[in-house]
């Protein structure tokens, strides 16, 4: 025995693909002004990746063209226990850690400051975020000649001031230099961690605020109990930005110290492995690490920025 199919449930059939037509081309013209973009990007960007990927795994020096050739994982290999190529993967993790932790201590202290209601806060604002709008190389520049240099240098001249001509005047990137490049990063990047911080500072609860104020909390209880845990995230997304950019930072230790003095950080071995040495693959194979390495860290950056945009919606 059949049983007839209810005409609504047939004129319902026959009306699905052609409502589901209109919204495949709706869907398609909205997306359409985003392709030469997409284009663009997968020309500039994912194309290069990709023959910086092939020919990491060729033995290709520039030097001799004719004598590449397939070689695995042997250059990865040569970058993870070659002595020059290991001491800089620990250099850049320890400029990294350094100057992320630095410049984030300071960046909280001046996101507290600026949040502060006082007169000139506009000014003042304007005033410390001027480093980071600098181009980077102008900033090392700004570094290296007018605080460092030991003949004319304002630290050194500072000192002579206090102490006369008998004063020790150190030759600051000789005597520091790693220290040198870390001042100098860490002077550039501690706005864009303050910029972040007082973000979160302002997005505070501020009848949360005040009712711990009318309770008796003092600053230092309303900033461990109240203050901290909401600026959780907020100081997650300042680190994991922060060391997504110094990871690869090449500036400011090719223009303070040339990479000399045990300052080489993995993005100038890279340059001085393709440019001095040759050595195609072997650079290759350095610079398809420092990538992985930044996806993984921008891909903690992006988790940490969806779960603040579903924060805030769901307030």
């Amino acid at each position: 025995m059949t049983v007839a199919t209810p005409p609504t449930r047939v004129a319902a059939a026959a009306k699905r693909p052609a409502a589901r037509r209109p919204n495949r081309m709706r869907a398609w013209a909205t997306r359409a002004p985003l392709l030469p973009a997409l284009i663009f990007m997968i020309l500039v960007t994912q194309l290069p990746f990709v023959a910086t990927l092939v020919i990491s795994f060729f033995d290709w020096n520039a030097l001799y063209p004719d004598d590449r050739h397939f070689a695995g994982f042997a250059n990865y290999s040569e970058v993870l226990s070659t002595p020059e190529l290991r001491k800089s993967v620990g250099t850049t993790v320890l400029l990294t850690v350094t100057v992320v932790l630095v410049s984030l201590v300071l960046g909280m202290a001046l996101a507290l400051l600026l949040d502060r209601k006082f007169r000139g806060r506009a000014a003042v604002r304007t005033m410390l975020i001027a480093p980071f709008l600098l181009v980077p190389v102008a900033a090392a520049l700004l570094w290296k000649h007018v605080l460092f240099n030991p003949e004319y240098g304002l630290f050194n001249g500072v000192l002579r001031w206090i102490g006369g001509d008998g004063a020790v005047q150190p030759d600051w990137i000789s005597e520091m230099p790693l220290m040198a490049v870390e001042a100098s990063l860490i002077w550039q990047w501690t706005p864009f961690m303050t910029l972040i911080l007082l973000a979160g500072l302002q997005s505070r609860d501020s009848q949360l605020i005040e009712a711990a104020r009318m309770d008796g909390a003092n600053d230092w209880q309303m900033f461990v109990h109240i203050t901290l845990p909401h600026m959780r995230r907020y100081i997650e997304l300042s680190v994991l930005l922060g060391s997504i950019y110094i990871v690869q930072n090449f500036d400011a230790v090719y223009t303070i110290t040339s990479g000399g003095l045990g300052t080489a950080n993995l993005p100038y071995t890279i340059y001085q492995t393709f440019y001095q040495a040759h050595e195609n693959g072997l650079a290759s194979a350095a610079g398809v690490i420092v990538v992985i390495g930044s996806l993984i860290l921008a891909t903690f950056a992006l988790r940490v920025v969806s779960s603040l945009f579903r924060a805030e919606v769901s307030r």
